[in-house]
């Protein structure tokens, strides 16, 4: 047998699905085998993978062991001459098994081989040549020396920055997303280490491979596709410190002791340094233009306060204003978060909203201040169309500025492409307008050089002028018509622009198009994420607290109506923190709920949308999906109010 492809999956069916579909279109060419070692998922994928790939070979491990572990379990009983170890968010092409192991055969000191690897918008994905992450060469990728000069020598060396991507190298580091060994390699040298849990365990390989007397080979007769999410990973400060710790590890193995120490110190620096650009990054997205809103929202009220005195001629007490007026900017600032004028995209009225509640809020407390502490209504009233114009005024042109980030009046439509024959093209548009309200366009391209008939505007070789003049947004590619290969390429072609690409998989209810695995709202399925809207969460949090508020506040009343009083006022109280929601979903073990937006547990659930209780977990599971995908706040004062006296459950 010339090749084992071992796949290790954790709670991601889709992609997996997807992947098979393309690892069997490419063993075609090879005689091969595949594992699929599952850590413990709980999405459905060991279902999948038996109802539509019988002949895999399937581990079910009853607990998540980790990538080393799991990759391990299926290494040690593969006949292959060749053992690939892949991620399941990848797709191959049609000849890539065959290409790489030809390469493989006729390079006998090969120990492993890499490819080309593109994301999920068909940029080249750098790690697909790695050299080996030296002290300096970590230090001149963490301080950010080697993004600065990426075509140098010194500099460039930890992504190999500064060789032709589109040439066979010899390198020292493959990646983990497709890592193909020679057998007689890893029995020489070991398999993976488990000690490394996640991160590092493929650095740590490659090198024993090089310190076996074999050569790494980066190879880009081939390519492949793989969905890593670099900008959601590489700013999550999780990240940071699994990765760099993974980084210790590899260099207290390999380096001499003094070299280890210099490494760990380096990389601790670059985990304080990486997870404070992290923290600073967020803040500063999330910060800036609120600071920027409440500093001239005050200077308006001062230069509003100044001119009032001036016209009046009356003298306000500056300690007065110097605490007065900060308070009041504060007051419409929390009134337009509250009132949605920070949700995305903006909604004009929602800041308008915001700033007539802020005034009355204002002027109400200002009726209940003694006479020492009022300067002056009118300046309150000024104030409120001062902050009125001011969010109208600045969010329009942030619109002109900014463009999509600050969005006016709702997401925009997406104009669509789909590429495939007669039958697919139905079938994808029929799920897309199914399951995506924002279309403005769906335009068909045929699967091959002759244009199908009337509605299709071209064929697949006229994609790039198509995305180009009618501005399209989103391509999707039909996968019983086009092979991985020629997806890829076309990919490729429209490299750089501002389109996403998804791909349809035969017989499947969802497309797959993201840059992240970790994303799964880049995949058509049902819309259910109307919970998790901003101003339905907000609302929901909002009903959640004055509902327990008032609870607690007249409970030596109220509690007199409830069975377990103890359990009642834990759960008001939990809902008054935030630990608890009112309402949630209904607790069952069933596939579909992790599939839905994540929410807090509640007190009570959807179960009390309906009257009947003997309900099986196909029924409540679809109660669940009601009320993620229709949730409004009147939905929930319903269940609340209608079943207050089961609060206590």
């Amino acid at each position: 047998m010339k090749l084992s492809v071992v796949i290790v999956n954790y709670n991601v069916e889709f992609f997996l699905e997807q992947c098979l579909n393309s690892v069997f279109a490419a063993l075609q060419h090879v005689d091969g085998e595949v594992f699929v070692v599952d850590n413990n998922s709980i999405d459905g994928s060991l279902k999948m993978v038996s109802d539509k790939f019988p002949e895999v070979k399937l581990i079910a491990n009853k607990e998540n062991v980790g990538f080393s572990k799991a990759n391990n379990q299926a290494l040690r009983i593969a006949e292959g001459k060749y053992h690939l170890l892949l991620n399941p968010d990848t797709i191959v092409e049609e000849d890539t098994f065959l290409k790489v192991v030809q390469f493989m055969d006729e390079h006998p000191k090969a120990g492993g081989l890499g490819v080309k690897m593109i994301d999920g918008k068909g940029n080249f994905l750098p790690e697909s040549k790695r050299g080996l992450p030296t002290p300096k060469d970590a230090f001149y990728k963490i301080f950010g020396l080697s993004r600065l000069f990426p075509k140098s020598k010194k500099f460039g060396r930890y992504h190999l920055s500064y060789l032709d991507k589109d040439k066979t190298h010899e390198i020292e580091i493959l990646s983990g997303a497709f890592m193909l060994m020679r057998k007689d390699a890893l029995d020489k040298v070991g398999l993976l280490d488990e000690a490394f849990f996640m991160y590092g365990e493929d650095i740590d390989l490659s090198y024993r491979i090089v310190l076996g007397g074999y050569k790494n080979y980066y190879f880009p007769g081939t390519r492949i596709i793989h969905y890593k999410g670099e900008s959601t990973k590489k700013s999550s400060v999780n990240y940071v410190f699994v990765f760099y710790n993974a980084m210790i590890i590899f260099a207290k193995k390999h380096f001499s002791s003094k070299n280890a120490k210099t490494y760990s110190f380096l990389i601790n620096l670059a985990i304080y340094f990486r997870a404070s650009v992290a923290i600073a990054n967020r803040a500063i997205k999330k910060l800036t233009i609120p600071i920027i809103d409440y500093t001239l929202v005050v200077l308006g009220l001062f230069f509003i306060a100044y001119e009032y005195q001036l016209l009046e001629g009356i003298k306000i007490p500056t300690d007065l204003l110097n605490v007065g007026l900060p308070l009041y900017a504060l007051v419409w600032f929390l009134s337009q978060l509250f009132a949605g004028g920070y949700d995305k995209p903006v909604k004009l009225w929602k800041n308008s909203w915001g700033g007539v509640i802020g005034t009355g809020v204002i002027l109400m407390l200002y009726a209940l201040l003694s006479k020492e502490y009022q300067f002056s209504r009118l300046i309150i009233l000024i104030g409120g169309l001062w902050v009125i114009s001011y969010y109208l005024i600045s969010r329009v042109l942030l619109h002109l500025v900014l463009g999509d980030a600050h969005r006016i009046g709702g997401t925009k439509n997406k104009r669509f492409v789909i590429v495939g024959d007669l039958h697919e093209t139905e079938r994808v548009s029929q799920l897309l307008r199914q399951t995506n309200s924002k279309i403005q366009s769906i335009v068909y391209l045929s699967h091959n050089d002759e244009k199908l008939n009337d509605d299709y505007v071209g064929t697949i070789n006229q994609l790039d002028q198509v995305v180009e003049i009618q501005k399209i947004d989103e391509v999707i590619f039909c996968a019983k018509n086009i092979s991985a290969a020629e997806i890829i390429s076309k990919m490729l072609e429209i490299e750089g622009a501002k389109t996403d690409f998804k791909i349809a998989q035969p017989e499947t209810s969802f497309l797959i198009g993201s840059n992240s695995i970790d994303s799964q709202g880049d995949l058509y399925v049902m819309d259910i994420n109307r919970i998790n809207k901003p101003a339905n969460r907000r609302n929901k949090r909002i009903i959640d607290f004055l509902v327990a508020f008032f609870s607690l506040l007249f409970s030596p009343i109220t509690i007199w109506l409830f069975k377990d009083k103890k359990q009642y006022l834990n759960n008001i109280i939990g809902v008054l923190i935030g630990r608890l929601s009112l309402v949630g979903y209904a607790s069952i073990q069933h596939v579909s709920n992790l599939k839905l937006p994540k929410i807090k547990k509640g007190v009570l659930s959807a179960l009390y949308m309906v009257n009947e209780k003997d309900l099986d977990n196909d029924a409540i599971s679809r109660l669940n999906l009601i009320y993620a995908k229709n949730h409004s706040l009147m939905m929930d004062i319903k269940i609340i109010f209608k079943n207050y006296l089961k609060l206590d459950n």
